[in-house]
This record gives C-alpha cells, sequence and structure tokens, in this order.
C-alpha cells in the first residue's frame, strides 16, 4: 500500500500529530509534502502573477489531503480537481497589515491601496468579505504580484508593499514586529482530499488532527514553536514564538449542502473567476462520501 502524503499548511496540528505519535497510533504510514513550492525551490513565495492556491488544486496537488481556504477547495471540488472533506473544516486568524509608519489607521483609509493578496486564495476571497463592510467595490484594490503568503510578508517586512493579507504564522510574526493590524479577516479553511485516497487513511489522518487540536487547546505555547518549521530561514533567529497563539482551529462540524451553495453564489456575485462559474458538480459528487463515520 503505498504511503499516506499529507501537504502541511502553515499550521500547528500536523505537527503535535507527529510529535505525539498520533499518526502512528492510528495506523497510519505518511510522509509530508511541501505542496506550494516554485520550481527554483523558493517555499511559499512567488509562483506566478494571478497563479495562487486554486492553480494548485487545477494543476492537481500530489498528496491525499490538503488545505486551502475553503472558497478555493469548494470551487475546485465542485469543478472535479479533488473531493471536499465534508466533517471538518477550520478557521485561521488573519488580517491585513501595514506598516507601523503608515498612514493607514481605519478600513476607510485602505480605499485605492494595493493589498498585496494570493490570487483566488483565501487572502483575496476575505479581503473583499472584510472590507465590504467599509468600500465601495471599485475602492478595493487588489495585488496579486507580490508572491504567497511568506512571499508578501517579505514585501512588507522590506516595505516594498503598502499593506498586505497574512495568516497563521505571518499573522503573528508581524504583529510581533510591530506592523498594525487594520481588519480583521479571518477566514474558514476546508481539507481537499484526492480522489483516489484510502478513505480508511483519511479518518486515521483527521482522528490525529483531533488529538493534537486538543493538545494545542490545553498548553498552546507548548507548540507554537512549530512555526519556525515553514518559515524562510531568513526570519527564524527574529520569531519569538512565544509571542505567537493557536493560529487555525480545526471545527469538526459539518461543511454542509448549505454552505456549499451560499458559498459558491457569494464567490461568482463577486466575478472572482471572471471566466465565469467553474461549478459544474452538486453536492454530494464533490464530497468525500465514505469520510462520515
Amino acid at each position: 500500500m503505498a504511503r499516506f502524503i499529507i501537504a502541511p499548511h502553515m499550521r500547528l496540528h500536523e505537527w503535535v500529530a507527529e510529535e505525539k505519535g498520533y499518526f502512528t497510533a492510528e495506523g497510519l504510514d505518511y510522509e509530508f509534502r511541501d505542496q506550494l513550492t516554485a520550481p527554483d525551490g523558493t517555499r511559499h513565495d512567488h509562483l506566478g502573477d494571478r497563479v495562487g492556491a486554486y492553480q494548485t488544486f487545477e494543476r492537481g496537488r500530489t498528496c491525499d489531503v490538503s488545505s486551502a481556504c475553503h472558497w478555493t477547495v469548494n470551487i475546485a471540488a465542485a469543478a472535479g480537481h479533488g473531493l471536499l472533506y465534508p466533517d471538518a473544516y477550520s478557521v485561521a486568524p488573519c488580517g491585513i497589515f501595514v506598516p507601523p509608519e503608515s498612514n493607514i489607521r481605519r478600513p476607510e483609509d485602505l480605499a485605492g491601496v494595493p493589498i498585496s493578496v494570493g490570487y483566488q486564495s483565501g487572502s483575496h476571497y476575505s479581503t473583499i468579505e472584510a472590507l465590504d463592510l467599509f468600500l465601495k467595490p471599485e475602492d478595493i484594490k487588489l495585488s496579486f504580484a507580490d508572491g504567497l503568503l511568506f512571499g508578501r510578508m517579505e514585501r512588507l517586512i522590506d516595505r516594498k508593499v503598502p499593506a498586505v493579507n497574512v495568516f497563521s504564522g505571518p499573522y503573528y510574526f508581524l504583529k510581533q514586529l510591530g506592523f498594525r493590524k487594520i481588519v480583521d479577516t479571518s477566514f474558514m479553511m476546508a481539507a481537499m482530499v484526492d480522489e483516489k485516497a484510502d478513505m480508511a487513511d483519511v479518518k486515521r489522518y483527521f482522528r490525529a488532527l483531533r488529538r493534537a487540536q486538543t493538545d494545542i487547546d490545553l498548553h498552546t505555547h507548548r507548540y507554537t514553536h512549530y512555526y519556525q518549521r515553514e518559515f524562510p530561514q531568513r526570519f527564524r533567529d527574529e520569531m519569538d514564538t512565544r509571542l505567537f497563539g493557536p493560529g487555525e482551529r480545526i471545527v469538526f462540524e459539518p461543511y454542509t449542502s448549505d454552505i456549499y451553495h451560499d458559498t459558491q453564489k457569494w464567490v461568482i456575485k463577486r466575478g472572482i473567476f471572471p471566466e465565469g462559474n467553474p461549478a459544474v458538480r452538486p453536492y454530494d459528487a464533490s464530497i468525500a462520501t465514505q469520510a462520515a463515520e
């Protein structure tokens, strides 16, 4: 039987489950594989303008299970690029940050300001959703040219961009460095399962993550040092992970048909896929139906 391939996604759970032996205890023969590395070896940086999480699913991720924002996983599964895991989702703390010396202090001050986000990724959708409450659609200006999560964080630190939307470890690191959060953009994540994955292994994987979630809830700061594992080497010595929080939290509740359809309506209404609606499969055909116990 082939090894179960896991793609960590800038969160603590997989590292805690490995440390505690939960994957092995569940009988999972596994390995980690980075899915967001550029051809030149750059980690979570620049994969090209208008290339983001959705495009990595479109091209085909070489793993059994991975994560992204629920908007992308939803649309990708509906388009036939994998199966959405329906028995859990997660919520990631996220925000739009500016340098401490910036004159931007309120969400309204972001009108016309380029905000660096990942194309058709969580930062893209969540920026629109959060700023809908403050700005007219034509005043929300997004930049897709500044890299994925760590790439755009680095460009903000180097003062090459005026504002970025980041989540997870970069969210806490920018706070540590004194960067100013202008608006919270926290959002829902979902898991994508390869259509050929062994569903018994998928169940083992999520049982291990559930145990890891309890550990993180009980003793968060025993595990925040794991954020360093996925950070660029440049910043690791500067990180004080004692200041970091738990990050993404897995919620073991269903991703329902109502959520599935409401999400697609929101995405299409906002024109995030200019080519039209990629969704061609109904809910029952887009989810990992054998995932539920």
